[in-house]
């Protein structure tokens, strides 16, 4: 059960994502190809479980609040695995993690399964687009599950993710984009800078 002795702004959590270099502000080659003013590496604020427990117990609070009750809470690989443990943990639930088979699909493997019926929360350290986070809820639903909510760290969007449920996030960012031919950084001679993990050749 999630603890309500204290609750965690959306500002502490910033400042505490600002200290951890978690969350970045500059110009950043995203991994989708696309040039950006800020980066988030929620890794970063993650390998400390003193910060990512409060965080956990927050969103617990949040959901909880809403009414909603998760029989599972799964983490896509890698960025949902942390904070989807510890999720599962605040709210004394089972927590388990989709990842990508050989063929890129996204899916439950070792050993983990979801009975039809069941109740989900999908948990994110960043949502960036929807994208994934529909990816991962379209294999939970084919399976018979209902997902009842995201919840995430950061919502990338500014709260406009196309999502069919809802969105508890700790803290909306909104974050500037730009093709890389069309990058106004670049016009202004602002180096660019790649600090996430995918391979640099991914961009050849």
């Amino acid at each position: 059960m999630a603890s309500t002795s204290t609750t965690l702004t959306s500002e502490t959590l910033e400042q505490q994502l600002l200290q951890e270099d978690a969350l970045l502000r500059g110009h950043f080659r995203l991994s989708s190809g696309l040039h950006s003013d800020t980066y988030v590496q929620c890794a970063r604020f993650l390998r400390r479980p003193d910060l990512a427990a409060p965080a956990a117990a927050e969103l617990a609070r949040q959901i909880q609040e809403a009414g909603l009750q998760p029989d599972v809470v799964v983490g896509p690989a890698m960025g949902g695995v942390v904070i989807g443990y510890e999720l599962a943990r605040q709210l004394g639930v089972p927590g388990i993690f989709t990842e990508r088979d050989d063929t890129g699909q996204m899916t439950l493997r070792r050993g983990f399964t979801i009975e039809p019926g069941q109740k989900i929360v999908i948990a994110e350290d960043v949502v960036t687009t929807g994208k994934s986070t529909n990816e991962v809820a379209r294999v939970l639903e084919g399976l018979g599950a209902k997902v009842l909510a995201v919840a995430s760290l950061i919502d990338r969007t500014g709260g406009q993710a196309s999502l069919s449920f809802p969105n508890f996030a700790l803290l909306p960012v909104t974050a500037a984009t730009y093709a890389p031919d069309d990058c106004p950084l670049c016009r202004a001679g602002i180096p660019v800078v790649k600090p996430g993990s995918r391979p640099e050749k991914a961009f050849s």
